[in-house]
């Protein structure tokens, strides 16, 4: 409403009625943000044992790797990964966390097959390759962390303004609105009651002289 509104009892209750409303706004927004600021630490904490999870998995990749190489070659490796198909396998469902859509990933298990010659191989490629899918998991996991950090903190930052704006601007000036009209209009009574006290003599005057 227009807080430069004209002093009547009437803008006074909308003044009022916009106040209680910003002040329960407030109290949402910022327990929205509260939540939202909880969420997000919550998947910081996880995104950190996701990352030394990924680093030791990739140290154990690498070291069985370095094996299958030493074993067999790096040509005979090479050709092996090409025989391995790409998997674009992922299931992605979306859950809401105060509004924000956040995803949740599942990458389906796939049976391992061997998909390369088992006589220019050894078993060193199989635990390269089984190490490697551990790795993708964890970065599918890690992925799917901060893509919600990313959308959660971008969620934040809205909410953060809207509880600025709130506290800073639109309730200091209802709360100085709801202040000028109510002494405007306490003036205006007090200016009637005395042209009342006026009027009342006045009459009470004319009733005595006649």
């Amino acid at each position: 409403m227009d807080i430069n509104a004209a002093p009547t009892r009437g803008n006074l209750m909308q003044v009022e009625k916009s106040l209680k409303l910003s002040r329960n706004g407030y109290n949402l927004m910022d327990r929205k943000r509260m939540i939202l600021m909880n969420e997000i630490m919550t998947l910081s904490k996880e995104a950190s044992q996701i990352q030394e999870k990924l680093k030791a998995a990739y140290g154990e990749a690498y070291k069985q790797l370095s094996i299958a190489t030493g074993e067999i070659g790096m040509v005979n490796v090479e050709q092996a990964a090409y025989g391995v198909p790409i998997s674009d396998a992922l299931d992605i469902k979306i859950r809401s966390v105060m509004g924000t859509e956040i995803p949740e990933t599942r990458l389906p298990k796939e049976k391992l097959e061997p998909n390369y010659s088992l006589f220019d191989t050894s078993i060193a490629v199989d635990q390269a390759r089984i190490a490697f899918e551990k790795v993708k998991e964890l970065q599918v996991k890690l992925a799917e962390i901060e893509n919600s950090a990313y959308r959660l903190a971008n969620n934040i930052q809205k909410t953060q303004k809207r509880v600025n704006a709130l506290q800073n601007i639109t309730i200091p000036q209802l709360e100085d609105a709801q202040v000028a009209i109510s002494s405007a209009l306490e003036e205006k009574e007090r200016e009637e009651f005395t042209r009342l006290k006026v009027v009342k003599a006045i009459l009470a005057n004319k009733a005595e002289e006649a």
